[in-house]
């Protein structure tokens, strides 16, 4: 049986989480009947965005692409990957 824990919270942010739970429910969409469903992954397609990976070295806190010809659009997500040096 699971055991309960200590409420944490402050009191505002009890109140704001008792405020927003007393909200009425957004309406459900209105679809046309017609409407087909579809499934995540093809919404997921349509942002043109796929990972790729390259080489590149971390200079104070700038992720630089060792190929000059690669070029990442500002704000872009990258994912580290760290060698161990020999």
């Amino acid at each position: 049986m699971v055991t309960p824990e200590d409420d944490k919270r402050s009191p505002a942010r009890r109140a704001q989480d008792e405020r927003i739970a007393a909200e009425p429910h957004l309406p459900p969409l209105e679809l046309p009947t017609d409407a087909a469903p579809t499934q995540m992954e093809s919404h997921l397609r349509r942002q043109h965005r796929h990972p790729m990976a390259v080489t590149g070295v971390v200079e104070n806190g700038l992720v630089r692409p060792l190929d000059p010809t690669v070029k990442l659009k500002e704000q872009s997500r990258v994912i580290i990957v760290a060698a161990e040096e020999a």
